[in-house]
This record gives structure tokens, C-alpha cells and sequence, in this order.
């Protein structure tokens, strides 16, 4: 075999990865272990793992519990799919996760992945209308800068322009409203649950304007990625939740990224208070020591497939099978185990206050989030919230400052898909020292920064 550089650049398709890059011999990063809250390189440098590989590693780089579950199971029963049969690691996991889900969320479909679980979750939607004598409801609202997923129909809920473009025409009836970017809020900036009152009631516009009988669901995160990290503010998730009651449409809690401890409870959902009628989710729920994905689906939606010959034609080879599921149970264990949740709602206000220090930076314009996942937003200007341009943008993210915390030995994300903003999603066995870390390294990568703007 050629050597692993080699390799890479002739033959590997990296995700979202421009490849000119390594075009004329730039090396590819080449991570070879973890442990803990790090990661290592081939070249045995060491890194912090500010992004949880993505958004994924809750409990931390090599847990040899998970990796022991992993390799028993496999040993016993590596695949069954669960077409038409089960397996009892599927089974166990299935009833766990519907006792800790909020309300009457009993069900669980397992897929493999994050987008596979959004796919999920609208299609059960436009059946569960057709089967209850609703059938022209099949549209969905989402928000702008939304990222749900790269599927076709995950893509058509995403409100990212630039990021469908390519792949045009989609699926469509899918139709967005604005964010909770309170920051760069242009009314009510100053109230927050005004603001909240707003946004959310722009929810209600669409459906109105779509038609009612039109709309099937709408599709919000807890805390929206995209964009950097918008929480909701006060009483959004509740006005939300009315809407769609009024108007007999389905709120998906998309937890893809906010499930599993990310907020410091096991679904985004039960940390603001409402009640979805779908949560989709993955990522977290194996820590990544395996690939999973689940939508939880509550009693009401779940009626009409219990009876009959009607059938949900649709699921995955690899949705739900038993070394997923078994590094699953292991993974949640060691969350009650270690009391991840608790640890996470302990140091979140650690994790904020750190973060608030870069506040001080000319080029730190705002710091968001909730529990251990927030978005510091870059700035030309404080005073006026001025934003760079794309080519400024360019030559920012991608030019320097994404190379620079990595080469400072911090992995994380710089995005531009809304405003410029730097992304931390940490493990969340994390403490102040790695708070410290994260905050030291930033304060030396965007001070350098500011002096080459």
C-alpha cells in the first residue's frame, strides 16, 4: 500500500471538504487516536476536542466500556435488520428511550443517522395525514439557516440557499420563517420574549398564508446549529406549540445535535419546557462509538399503523442493528453512571462565563448557546454588528483562522453558513481546565486575527 498521504489524496472523498486544497501536496489532517477530551495526530500532537468530533463524542474519546460492548455483541449477533423481526438489544434500547422521552413519545424507529431520522420524520408525517383522512396536509415550515440534514427531503427543509443550490430541483413544499438570532434581530432586539412572541407567531403567518390543510409539520431544533448557535427565547417554544395545536400540525423537535446531554438533559425538549410530536436524533445517543439514529414518535402518530394492513413502507439496513444498539445501552449507562447530565448542567455556567471573556476582543461580536454548545459570532464593528464580506469571510475562515486553532491545537468549527462565527460542541466529561484551554487558544488565534483584518 502507498503511504497514507499518498492515499488520502488519490483515492479518499472527504465530506464537505474543498480537495483543492490538497491538491498540489498539502497534507490531509490524519487523527489516529482520542482520549478523553483530545484527539492525536499521526504525528502524535496533541489536540482539544472542542467539537466533539461532531457534535457526536458526549462521553469522551476511547471509553473502552463502549468499545467492549461493541465487540461482545458483535461476537453474539453483529446484524439483523429490523424488518418485520427484532432483536433484543433494539428492544431494550426502544423502551429506554421512550421512558426517558417527554410526554407520550413511545415509539422508536431507528435509522442510521441524523438526516436519515429528519427523511423519517416527514415522510411519517405526510402518511400519518393521509391515513387520518387529511391528505393534501404534506408541507413543512422551517427556519432560515436551518441545516436538518443532506438527503433530498432533509434538504429541502434545510434553509440554506447556497447549500442546495447544487443539488436543485429538491423535494418540494418546504418553506422557511425567520430564526431566534435575537442578535441580529430588527424588531424587539431589546425584549427578548417579545422578539420570541414574534419569531414564533411568524410561524402561524405561514401556515395561514400556505393554508392550513396544506401544512403537515414544522421542523425547529432546540437550539438551531446553523448560524451559531440560537437559543429561543422565553415562552417561543410554548407559543410554537400552540400554533401548531390550532392549526393540527405536528412540531419535530429536531435533536439531532441537542439530545443526549448536549444541553444538559436527555432531549433538547424537556430543557425549554414544550412538547413535541416527533423528536428526531442521533449523534449523541452512541457517543460514536457506533452509527444510530432514532425518531421517537408519540402515541397519536403511531395509531394508525396498529391496525389493518397499513404499513410505513420505510427504514434502513442499517437502522437500528445490534452492536448500534448495544453501544447504545453501554453509552447511556455510563451517562448515569458518571451523571453527565448533572455534570453538564453544573458547568454550563462555567463553560458560558469562560467564553464571555473573549467578549473584551474587538472582533467578538456576540457568545450564544446553551449548555455545552455555543457560537461566538465574529464582527468588523461592535458598535454597529458590521459583518465581514464574502471575501473577507474567505480569506478569515477559511484562509486562516480554521488552520490556525487547529495548528494552536484546538479542533473546531469556523462556518459561515449564516454570520461568521467559530462553533464549540466539547465532550461533555469537560471541566473548567478545558473551559481555560478553549479560551486561551481562542484569545491568541482571534487576537492574530483582528491585527490581519
Amino acid at each position: 500500500m502507498t503511504d497514507l498521504q499518498t492515499a488520502a489524496r488519490d483515492h479518499l472523498w472527504m465530506h464537505f471538504t474543498r480537495h483543492s486544497t490538497y491538491e498540489t501536496g498539502g497534507e490531509v489532517p490524519m487523527i489516529v487516536r482520542g482520549d478523553g477530551a483530545y484527539i492525536y495526530d499521526d504525528k502524535g500532537k496533541r489536540y482539544l476536542d472542542g467539537l466533539a468530533g461532531l457534535f457526536v463524542v458526549q462521553a469522551g474519546h476511547g471509553r473502552q466500556e463502549l468499545a467492549e460492548a461493541a465487540a461482545k455483541q458483535a461476537a453474539e449477533l453483529a446484524f439483523f435488520p429490523l424488518w418485520s423481526y427484532a432483536h433484543p438489544k433494539a428492544v431494550e434500547l426502544a423502551e429506554r428511550l421512550a421512558n426517558e422521552a417527554p410526554g407520550d413519545l413511545n415509539r422508536v424507529f431507528f435509522s442510521s443517522g441524523g438526516g436519515e431520522s429528519v427523511e423519517s420524520a416527514w415522510k411519517l408525517a405526510k402518511q400519518f395525514f393521509k391515513l387520518t383522512g387529511k391528505p393534501t396536509k404534506h408541507k413543512v415550515i422551517s427556519r432560515a439557516v436551518a441545516y436538518h440534514g443532506t438527503p433530498h427531503g432533509a434538504l429541502s427543509i434545510t434553509g440554506l440557499a447556497d447549500l442546495k443550490a447544487p443539488f436543485e430541483p429538491l423535494v418540494p413544499s418546504t418553506f422557511r420563517v425567520p430564526n431566534t438570532n435575537i442578535y441580529r434581530a430588527s424588531v424587539h432586539g431589546d425584549d427578548p420574549e417579545a422578539f420570541g412572541r414574534w419569531a414564533a407567531d411568524r410561524i402561524e403567518e405561514a401556515i395561514e398564508f400556505e393554508g392550513p390543510d396544506t401544512v403537515a409539520a414544522v421542523f425547529l431544533e432546540p437550539v438551531q446549529n446553523a448560524g451559531g448557535c440560537f437559543p429561543p427565547p422565553p415562552g417561543y417554544f410554548q407559543r410554537v406549540r400552540e400554533i401548531c395545536d390550532k392549526y393540527d400540525v405536528l412540531l419535530v423537535s429536531d435533536e439531532v445535535i441537542c439530545a443526549y446531554g448536549r444541553l444538559g438533559t436527555m432531549f433538547g425538549a424537556q430543557k425549554f419546557g414544550y412538547q413535541p410530536d416527533i423528536i428526531t436524533s442521533a449523534k449523541g445517543l452512541t457517543s460514536g462509538y457506533s452509527p444510530l439514529g432514532a425518531m421517537l414518535v408519540s402515541d397519536r402518530l403511531f395509531e394508525p399503523f396498529k391496525h389493518g394492513d397499513t404499513t410505513f413502507a420505510h427504514g434502513y439496513t442499517f437502522g437500528g442493528p445490534p452492536v448500534s444498539a448495544a453501544v447504545a445501552l453501554a453509552n447511556l449507562d455510563l451517562f448515569e453512571r458518571e451523571d453527565l447530565l448533572g455534570h453538564v448542567r453544573r458547568n454550563e455556567g462555567a463553560f458560558r462565563g469562560t467564553l464571555e471573556k473573549l467578549l473584551d476582543l474587538p472582533i467578538v461580536g456576540d457568545v450564544r448557546g446553551d449548555g455545552f454548545f455555543y457560537g461566538i459570532e465574529l464582527v468588523k464593528d461592535k458598535a454597529t454588528k458590521a459583518t465581514f464580506d464574502d471575501d473577507e469571510s474567505e480569506r478569515l475562515l477559511r484562509g486562516f483562522l480554521s488552520k490556525a486553532l487547529f495548528d494552536a491545537g484546538l479542533y473546531c468549527r469556523a462556518d459561515d453558513r449564516g454570520d461568521p462565527v467559530i462553533q464549540l460542541s466539547p465532550p461533555l466529561i469537560c471541566d473548567q481546565s478545558h473551559f481555560d484551554e478553549i479560551e486561551q487558544i481562542l484569545r491568541g488565534v482571534l487576537t492574530e486575527a483582528w491585527t490581519r483584518l
